[in-house]
């Protein structure tokens, strides 16, 4: 075969390879999907949010809530009807408090029964998105996280604390500004909390849990593990079916480098089978 055949043949595999295998992931997450809706009877809506590496520099990108996922959830949900149940499927580091709160008020305002899915991690408004659903579901190890808010990259409650650590007169006016930014989120984030918890915990409790979510109390990538969450009164519990960790496999981190965890994908018992 002549060399200039061959050298095209394979460019043109190099470039359809990678569209090919995302053609592929993507028919076998609907088939997924479809296989958990028609065994729950439930509309299936995951968030899910790699880190990705830009394809030349190799530098990291995270993804987020944003804006967008918020109206994709809420067509999701608005293409449901209001008695069926709804299961969604989270992995998120957070993101935009605005976005989070859509989702989670549309959440809470749906008729049906909302079931949330934590295989591994939602935090910051993940952990906001989880607090409007009947039963969140996680696995022993999975986590949740604190919500409270940050300005500019800073924690608001400690912009606070520097208003009562040092006299108003040896604090700079940027300064100042972000600590009346932090008193305003720090409000409204306790005031939603306790808004989406009211219902299934009583105005009291919630309004407790809400403040201890949101006080600073843990640096902002604290784990909230199952049990402590359970302990707080949050509806969870640990038997995430196994439908769903294959499905969230079927959302790889991109490899442009050799892999960190590597092991064979199949079940492994002590007697061999």
């Amino acid at each position: 075969m002549d060399f200039s055949v061959v050298f095209w043949v394979f460019v043109v595999f190099a470039v359809l390879q990678p569209i090919l295998r995302q053609r592929f992931l993507e028919s076998m997450r609907r088939r997924r999907i479809s296989q958990i809706e028609r065994a729950r009877g439930s509309r299936v809506i995951l968030l899910v949010h790699r880190e990705e590496r830009v394809s030349l520099l190799g530098l990291p990108i995270i993804r987020y809530l944003d804006m967008n996922d918020s109206e994709e959830v809420l067509r999701a949900i608005q293409l449901t009807d209001p008695n069926m149940a709804l299961d969604i499927v989270l992995h998120t580091p957070g993101g935009l408090y605005l976005a989070a709160t859509q989702i989670a008020r549309a959440l809470g305002g749906h008729k049906g029964k909302v079931t949330v899915f934590v295989p591994h991690y939602a935090m910051s408004g993940g952990t906001l998105i989880a607090l409007a659903a009947d039963e969140i579901m996680m696995c022993p190890h999975s986590v949740l996280g604190p919500l409270d808010p940050q300005v500019e990259g800073l924690p608001a409650v400690s912009l606070l604390r520097v208003l009562e650590q040092k006299p108003v007169a040896e604090i700079d006016d940027e300064t100042l500004v972000l600590a009346d930014i932090a008193q305003k989120a720090l409000t409204q984030l306790e005031q939603t909390v306790a808004q989406l918890l009211k219902s299934s915990m009583g105005a009291t409790a919630a309004s407790e849990l809400s403040k201890t979510l949101t006080s600073g109390r843990w640096t902002h990538d604290y784990a909230i593990t199952a049990e402590e969450a359970r302990d707080m009164g949050l509806p969870v519990k640990t038997r995430m079916p196994s439908e769903v960790l294959e499905l969230l496999a079927l959302y790889p981190q991109p490899i442009l480098e050799m892999p960190s965890v590597e092991y064979l994908p199949t079940p492994h018992s002590r007697n061999g089978k």
